[in-house]
């Protein structure tokens, strides 16, 4: 058995250091957020999971988890509290907690905070095709923009879709995120 990956205590929470096995709750994670933008933990650390990646967010009412996208890699997403609106395949479906999402490779895809609270939500999503310069795009759709979560035009380049939003930061943990 591989020894414990050791968590490096940082000012914006513990961070896994090395590729072996750790334990740490989310609270004690590193978090990132931008006003006006979702927060989430990435518990992947700097140097990301090979094969899955995983993340919670947490979404304010009008806040998008990211930009209306498809992957060539299949994700998933398992709402665990709040009412957040999933836009799929240029549909608008409401979701409650408890509901999962599947999105196969290729599946047009966000998911937006809705109802009268914070909604939290599990994120697992394969990185086959992650690194790749063909991994997926970002279309435009027009359900998606009603909820500011589209591009204007269709593009594969991150940087140019998310290029008119603040940048989160790393942070700690804020009182309320979580349940």
């Amino acid at each position: 058995m591989p020894p414990q990956t050791p968590l490096e205590p940082t000012p914006e929470g513990l961070v896994p250091v090395g590729d072996g096995w750790f334990a740490v709750n989310a609270r004690d994670a590193r978090w990132y957020h931008a006003e006006g933008r979702t927060a989430y933990v990435d518990f992947e650390g700097e140097s990301g999971f090979a094969q899955l990646g995983m993340n919670l967010s947490v979404l304010e009412p009008g806040e998008a988890m990211a930009r209306y996208h498809w992957e060539r890699d299949q994700e998933d997403f398992l709402v665990l509290a709040g009412e957040p609106v999933l836009v799929v395949e240029g549909e608008e479906r409401p979701l409650r907690p408890w509901d999962f999402v599947h999105c196969p490779p290729g599946t047009a895809h966000v998911i937006v905070g809705a109802g009268r609270g914070p909604s939290l939500v599990l994120a697992v999503g394969a990185r086959e095709h992650a690194s790749r310069a063909d991994w997926g795009a970002y279309p435009f759709d027009a359900v998606a923009a009603r909820h500011g979560a589209s591009v204007e035009r269709e593009t594969a380049d991150a940087h140019e879709a998310y290029s008119g939003l603040t940048r989160r930061q790393p942070t700690a943990y804020r009182d309320g995120w979580l349940p």
